[in-house]
């Protein structure tokens, strides 16, 4: 009864609250928020003639294949408790998916099935390990490479897969340091990438009867990311690079000496974050820069009329191109906006047609969000920081309430966008600052490297100057500052607990870091040659103890001088639950108020979705009950 009247009270505080700005404002209910897709993944097959996409419906998930002509509809695998992690077509009749398996985190299962749904067999039994796809195009009608850690659990091989009989011979042996490999765009095996954990190198070979040879060897904070093999030029590689420069380029690299050969797009001031290759045309399309939101740059003509009919037929929206078939005559489209999550569309470009296929959530209605804007101040050392900040419709400016948000990491950003969590809490009168602390990416080299372990230091410095901006901005009220994140957001959160009690006036963290030393323990095996990488960015536990305990929440309990909400799930493999039910209990211990929500371990999307209501309600009335009373 207790519970009701407090849900009541807060929809009337809600009613009360919209009539007061001379404008409604519904109250969207919290499920509305975070309803898992009915339709979604879409892919087409090779030839473009069949589409394909995850259905969710009565609680079950399936694979289901469409034949565009006839629109006829088959369901190809029903899922209840364990979801396809990933699938593709490997031919123009047959798809291989990855099921999850129950209790691991790390093993899939990897099945293939024909598109008419009358074969399905399972190509890996092996408990211990994870098999991943090199290649999604059959080779000989028969053959997959994919790589795997059956032979030792800490590095993956190449293999040849026999899809027909489920043998497995080996392509590439890992000499202990690969962590990818790459193939041409014929499926050629023909480069792999390798770290100590600092430092990352490059191997090449010009065909597969060849050795690897060492090209080219970077620290890991700098970027070089292979986007496609030349063509048109031998030995040659397309490469997003910010070798000898801050920021990202798009540049072509010379396989046999490693050198940079060319620059097809630089700016000192722009860093670039994405490039599409065109197999059908053999070409560069376009390069993806990101300032507060993602621009195209067009390096050929035809990508940029494709995008300008698009741009026509889905006005005042940003579109991503997410699949095509082999020709590339139909694609499948996304759209979105920073107050609309979106939808799917099929695009036939011989007549430049547009079919709607689904929303990403129906629930969600455009003019009832609100509109994410970029913001930037400095921080106390002169850093420039970068965010959003995202107003409740209707409600002057002026001395709200506000939940600040810093992102994930490390090596994350806020982006511009549809965010659920954003609309949630501005659906609910908050103002919402997300903030790209130090350490974030897309800002260039230098900015990123600033963050390292700087965790508990000066990014919590940076997070709070966004806080504190507010204030002088006169858009904050003082005393009504939230904190709240994921994961490392939520390690941020937390710490404001115990290092800016008087700037914000409660903390809350959803699967948050709490322990730094417990984190480090939880790379899985496959990553352990990038522990290095990590000693970097978040601490070395035998050189940097100190640092690493100071900046670590869970022993700090007897600090926390403001109300905490904190959400985790115990078996969760990349939190260290152990690390929440200590701290929680030291809090109870000292009085604290602590508001702990434990999050069950569910794996299908109907049970996902159930928890996540639970959580965000929980959440909201926490918010409520700190931020609502003056």
């Amino acid at each position: 009864m207790v519970v009701v009247k407090k849900y009541l009270w807060l929809l009337l505080v809600g009613i009360f609250f919209a009539c007061n700005t001379g404008k409604k404002v519904a109250l969207i209910p919290v499920n509305d928020f975070f309803k898992t897709q009915d339709r979604a993944i879409y892919r087409l097959s090779p030839d473009g003639k069949y589409l394909s996409y995850l259905k969710l419906q009565d609680k079950q998930q399936s694979l289901v294949v469409e034949d565009l002509e006839t629109h006829q509809e088959t369901k190809l695998s029903k899922l209840e408790e364990r979801n396809i992690s990933y699938y593709c077509w490997v031919s123009n009749d047959e798809l291989i998916y990855y099921k999850d398996k129950d209790g691991g985190r790390f093993q899939t299962d990897l099945y293939i099935v024909s598109r008419d749904g009358k074969e399905e067999r399972l190509l890996n039994a092996n408990e211990k390990s994870k098999i991943r796809v090199l290649e999604d195009q059959l080779i000989d009608d028969k053959y997959l490479l994919v790589t795997s850690n059956k032979r030792d659990s800490t590095v993956f091989d190449v293999y040849r897969l026999n899809v027909r009989n489920g043998n497995m011979n080996v392509v590439a042996k890992n000499p202990g340091n690969f962590t990818n490999w790459l193939t041409d765009n014929n499926g050629k095996l023909r480069m792999a990438i390798s770290s100590d954990g600092v430092d990352e190198s490059f191997w090449y070979r010009e065909n597969e009867t060849k050795p690897f040879k060492k090209i080219i060897t970077n620290n890991f904070k700098t970027t070089l990311f292979p986007v496609a093999f030349s063509e048109s030029k031998p030995n040659t590689i397309y490469a997003i690079s910010n070798v000898n420069r801050d920021k990202s380029a798009l540049v072509e690299i010379n396989c046999l000496t490693g050198k940079e050969a060319n620059v097809l797009f630089a700016n000192d001031t722009l860093n670039v974050v994405e490039a599409q290759y065109s197999k059908q045309r053999r070409k560069m399309d376009f390069v993806v820069y990101e300032t507060w939101k993602k621009e195209k740059h067009y390096l050929d003509e035809e990508a940029k009329a494709l995008f300008e009919k698009l741009d026509k037929l889905l006005p005042k929206t940003e579109l991503r191109i997410i699949h095509r078939d082999r020709k590339e005559k139909r694609f499948v489209v996304r759209t979105f906006t920073d107050r609309s999550p979106g939808s799917y569309y099929l695009y036939f470009v011989d007549n430049n047609y547009l079919k709607k296929l689904s929303d990403l959530n129906s629930s969600i209605k455009e003019e009832e969000m609100c509109e994410m804007k970029p913001i930037s101040y400095m921080s106390p050392d002169g850093f420039k920081i970068n965010g959003y900040l995202t107003l409740p419709l209707h409600i002057e400016p002026k001395n709200l309430p506000v939940v600040v948000m810093p992102h994930n990491g490390p090596g994350q950003r806020n982006v511009w966008g549809y965010n659920a969590d954003v609309q949630f809490l501005a659906n609910r009168g908050y103002a919402v600052l997300q903030v790209n602390y130090r350490g974030s990416t897309g800002y260039g080299k230098e900015f990123y490297a600033a963050g390292f372990k700087e965790w508990g230091l000066k990014i919590q410095q940076d997070v709070d100057a966004g806080a504190q901006w507010l204030i002088d901005k006169k858009i904050a009220d003082p005393k009504r500052i939230a904190i709240y994140g994921n994961g490392f957001g939520g390690f941020i959160a937390i710490n404001s607990a115990i290092t800016s009690p008087t700037l914000y006036r409660c903390a809350g963290s959803s699967s948050g870091v709490l322990n730094l030393f417990s984190y480090l323990k939880t790379i899985p095996p496959f990553l352990t040659s990038n522990l290095q990488m990590f000693y970097e960015i978040v601490g070395n536990p035998d050189k940097d103890s100190e640092y690493m305990r100071q900046a670590s929440p869970v022993f700090h309990a007897d600090k926390v001088k403001i109300p905490v909400f904190i959400t985790q799930n115990p078996k969760d493999p990349r939190i260290n639950g152990n690390d929440a039910v200590q701290f929680v209990k030291e809090l109870k211990k000292l009085n604290l108020s602590v508001t702990y929500l434990e999050k069950e371990d569910n794996k299908s999307p109907v049970n996902r979705e159930e928890a996540r209501q639970k959580s965000y309600t929980a959440l909201e009335v926490f918010l409520q009950d700190n931020l609502k009373k003056r």
